[in-house]
């Protein structure tokens, strides 16, 4: 193996982000973020949770410097970026705000365009790989590429936002409260495409919110943060849910996390029934067997007839009923009782 390959062999086994002791003290005393260790992994999906002022922005604008740390190391990639220019750092770097921050008299092409410009690509390049991207997060460049942001409905302004942080190929991408400024529905289609489009690109994504059901169902791992800059818990969503750490974290789950394991359950042969009298001509919806059990139930209320079809691919395999739903929950409760 030579130099080169043995180095790039020796940096896929150290975490694409690594916070080793790292605190923020303000002038006065402020306490913003205690002692904090946190890896996260390469392609990883990592949702930082929690009260209002609990340090989970904070801890963001750390990664990239907006806010310098007091305390402690922070490596990216294996290197440390507080001995990297900030400027620099900040550009290699995908960051994606609640307020977006288009610039409103550029058009959307334009405004995509603006981070490979600042690498020095060619307008033609630069160009080519800003249609590529809002094709990427669903938006028709023949459609939207000519109009200004002001055109653009909330949700679709989130995804330029998106596509302008992806321009640069950065191998990390921070997100801070991205789709809170929508409504509910909006919301939800926004993370389903973010979903698609985590799965697609394969970024590393640190993602901020005080929304428990958003962390929960986007993150491959949630850190749960307490008042005073306290990482209270780092583990998978289901774990989070079922077994949680301390009092604090459980009464930030809430008394429905029942409810809310649901949708990280995967849809289990254990949950259906048989065809027998069911003809699949008579359903009136069907979901695949790769959703989640919440995923489903949510079909499932959405029907007037009190079942709901699964497929394995093009094969019909049984259906889904209250009662299916009924035995999986008692299920995931029983674990969460079995953890506890």
């Amino acid at each position: 193996m030579d130099a080169t390959s043995s180095t790039g062999a020796q940096r896929a086994t150290v975490p694409m982000i690594r916070l080793s002791g790292v605190g923020k003290t303000y002038d006065d005393g402020t306490v913003a973020v205690q002692e904090l260790d946190l890896e996260i992994e390469r392609g990883e999906l990592v949702c930082l949770v929690g009260p209002s002022g609990c340090g989970k922005s904070t801890t963001l604008k750390m990664i990239n410097r907006l806010i310098e740390p007091t305390t402690g190391t922070i490596e990216i990639d294996g290197d440390d970026v507080t001995h990297q220019d900030p400027v620099k750092l900040r550009r290699s770097i995908g960051y994606v705000i609640q307020q977006v921050g288009l610039f409103p008299h550029q058009k959307i092409l334009a405004n995509v365009m603006t981070v490979p410009l600042l690498y020095g690509e060619s307008k033609s390049v630069a160009r080519e790989r800003a249609r590529e991207l809002l094709d990427l997060v669903g938006l028709d460049p023949a459609t939207y590429a000519d109009r200004y942001p002001h055109q653009l409905s909330g949700g679709q302004q989130q995804r330029v936002g998106v596509a302008r942080a992806l321009a640069a190929n950065p191998p990390v991408l921070l997100m801070d409260e991205p789709f809170g400024a929508v409504d509910p529905v909006v919301r939800t289609r926004l993370q389903d495409e973010f979903l698609r489009l985590q799965d697609e690109v394969g970024v590393t994504v640190v993602f901020v919110t005080h929304d428990i059901d958003e962390a929960v169902r986007l993150g491959d791992r949630v850190a749960v943060f307490a008042s005073g800059g306290r990482l209270a818990q780092f583990d998978t969503p289901a774990r989070v849910l079922g077994r949680p750490s301390d009092e604090f974290v459980a009464e930030f789950v809430g008394s429905t996390s029942g409810l809310r394991r649901l949708t990280v359950t995967p849809l289990d042969p254990a949950h259906i029934e048989p065809l027998d009298g069911v003809r699949t001509g008579d359903l009136a919806a069907t979901v695949g067997t790769d959703i989640s059990l919440g995923e489903a139930l949510a079909v499932l209320l959405r029907e007037d007839r009190g079942v709901v079809g699964v497929r394995d691919g093009t094969q019909f395999v049984g259906v889904l009923t209250p009662n299916g739903v009924h035995r999986a929950l008692r299920a995931a409760l029983a674990e969460m009782a079995t953890e506890g």
